[in-house]
């Protein structure tokens, strides 16, 4: 390690010079010590030597002007010696060249102030350390209690005083509306004073003084209360408004405030003396006898105290009879409580009675209403089991339906392109070799000659055969023959369904240009089948497109179809779906 690291690393250079020249153990520098007077104190000093030897050990106090002052030494071979503090000064271990600490037995505030602990080695030389120590006192604290009198202007109620190093902190707990100042004298001395408005209704009220300093765990709490004199308020009580001739044991008494408390207590009766047979005891005048008429009048009571006199009167009437109050009829009152009951527990049973009514009601509306479920949902069940069961049994009959009206359909169409190929034939006829691949004479179009090339015809094969697989591939197809939803007659019952009548094999081929006829379930129709070969009424302009789109719906079935035994079948085809279990192929 190169110095540079060393001068950035101060603890680690100290650390290396104390294990090699050695060092102080304690304390750290610099070093601050708190102590308590009347305490014992100890200034920490310990030196480890390491390879060298300590000879001498001395305690220094700075005194004021800057100079040392000598408080204790220890030499290696003459031993301990004391200051002018050696009654209170003294090493804390029997060996002081080892552990050099001071203690300082009975701790004074003169005591606070700059101490140095010298140690002199052998060879390496002096080493010493400074110690700061400061001397705390005990707060000594006194309240002086105030005497206020009723009346008196705002003045100091309290005072509070504390002497301690450091200076206390001063504070009242009080709840009492005033004011609080605190002063600060030398010595540590603190004053704090709290003033306020007498009045009679805080006498005796808390007024306590609280006392804070270093060396207190808590503030120190001095009690107090508040005193204030007022004069006495003498109220005279006892009589009861049915004094009688002949009634005993009654008496006066003479309630009064005050403070300071009442020295003297005197009874009177204005206009006259009182009357016989009655003593005074205390604050009470008793009448030591049966009354008589003329013990009416007025009673006075004066009672006084330092701050002053107050009279309380009262007048009693003495009446010759007793005074009988009317007896209290409680007879209506126990008719009432008992009705007034009774109407309670009534509405308690009836509260009840209508509450389980409704309980055991909705009990029975849920069972009733489960059951209603439990009944629809098996129904439900049942309608669905048999929804099943009739189409897995009528989609036989319902193929074959279709079968018959795709042939109904079929026979129509060949029979309309007949039709048109009989009235688009040139004037000299068609030869064999004009026949398309079904036997069919060529539709020709009212805007072109008979007589056009072959290449002609061709472009226009290849442009029908375009359109009708353009048209198969965009167009919706049943679910059930795979035409187009148009091509298939409504499967409801009102619709009628076609039936091909029996006939012969050549029989497709009609004569004389008459359409054969068709039977339906309910009758026979001569030369069309709803509409799918029917021409009259359909302009000229308009045959055209009628024999494109046959030409279309022919090519259409005989390249997904074959007619076979009177029904129209789908030829097979790689991407077929099996939707039948007898596996029909659509």
């Amino acid at each position: 390690m190169y110095l540079g690291d060393m001068s950035m690393r101060p603890g680690v250079l100290l650390s290396i010079l104390v294990c090699v020249y050695g060092g102080f153990v304690e304390p750290p520098e610099p070093f601050t010590l708190h102590s308590v007077a009347e305490k014992e104190t100890r200034l920490p000093c310990r030196y480890d030597a390491q390879d060298s030897s300590v000879v001498q050990v001395n305690w220094n106090k700075e005194q004021e002007d800057g100079s040392m002052e000598l408080i204790i030494t220890a030499h290696h071979t003459e031993g301990t010696v004391v200051g002018r503090l050696a009654t209170r000064v003294r090493f804390e271990s029997k060996d002081p060249l080892q552990d050099s600490s001071l203690l300082i037995l009975n701790t004074e505030t003169s005591d606070e102030g700059r101490y140095t602990c010298q140690v002199v080695t052998y060879p390496n030389g002096t080493f010493q350390r400074v110690l700061s120590l400061t001397v705390w006192t005990v707060p000594i604290s006194l309240i002086d209690p105030v005497i206020l009198e009723e009346g008196q202007t705002f003045r100091v109620a309290a005072l509070c005083r504390s002497t301690a190093h450091p200076p206390p902190t001063l504070s009242w707990d009080t709840d009492l509306p005033g004011q609080s100042l605190n002063r600060s004298g030398e010595g540590g001395r603190v004053l704090s004073q709290f003033s306020l408005h007498p009045l009679r209704n805080m006498n005796g009220r808390k007024l306590d003084c609280l006392v804070s300093h270093p060396t207190l765990e808590r503030p120190h709490r001095i009690r107090n209360t508040l005193v204030v004199h007022y004069p006495p308020n003498a109220v005279v009580s006892g009589y009861d408004g049915n004094w009688f001739v002949g009634r005993e044991g009654v008496d006066l008494t003479c309630e009064f405030g005050g403070n300071p408390k009442v020295e003297n207590i005197t009874w009177t009766r204005r206009g006259e003396a009182l009357p016989e047979g009655v003593a005074v005891e205390g604050e009470r005048l008793v009448f030591g006898r049966p009354l008589v008429v003329t013990d009416a009048g007025i009673y006075e009571c004066e009672a006084r105290n330092r701050m002053g006199a107050d009279k309380g009167e009262l007048q009693v009437m003495v009446r010759e009879l007793q005074r009988h109050e009317a007896p209290v009829d409680t007879f209506p009152t126990i008719i009432v409580a008992g009705v007034a009951g009774g109407l309670v527990v009534l509405m308690v049973i009836i509260i009840i009675i209508v509450t389980s009514h409704h309980r055991r009601k909705n009990r029975k509306l849920k069972k009733e209403l489960n059951e209603r479920m439990e009944e629809i949902n098996s129904l439900s069940r049942q309608t669905s089991l048999r929804r099943l069961n009739s189409a897995s049994t009528d989609l036989r009959s319902q193929m074959d339906d279709v079968f018959i009206r795709m042939d109904s359909m079929t026979k129509n169409s060949m029979m309309s392109l007949e039709e048109c190929s009989t009235l688009r034939q040139p004037p000299g006829g068609v030869s064999e070799q004009d026949l398309d691949s079904l036997g069919r004479p060529p539709i020709y179009s009212a805007f072109h000659s008979p007589r056009d090339s072959n290449s002609w015809r061709a472009r226009q094969q290849e442009e029908s055969k375009r359109r009708v697989e353009t048209y198969l591939k965009s167009s919706d197809h049943s679910l059930d023959s795979g035409l187009h939803s148009s091509l298939v007659p409504p499967l409801s019952s009102e619709a009628p369904l076609l039936e091909t009548a029996p006939q012969s094999p050549n029989s497709s081929q009609g004569t004389d240009g008459e359409a054969k006829s068709w039977s339906t379930r309910d009758g026979v129709v001569d030369g069309q089948t709803d509409g799918w070969s029917q021409r009259d009424g359909v302009a000229e302009g308009e045959e055209d497109e009628d024999a494109s789109t046959s030409f279309q719906i022919s090519e259409a079935l005989s390249n997904h179809f074959h007619y076979r035994n009177g029904y129209l079948r789908p030829k097979a085809h790689p991407n077929a779906i099996i939707l039948h279990p007898r596996g029909q192929i659509i």
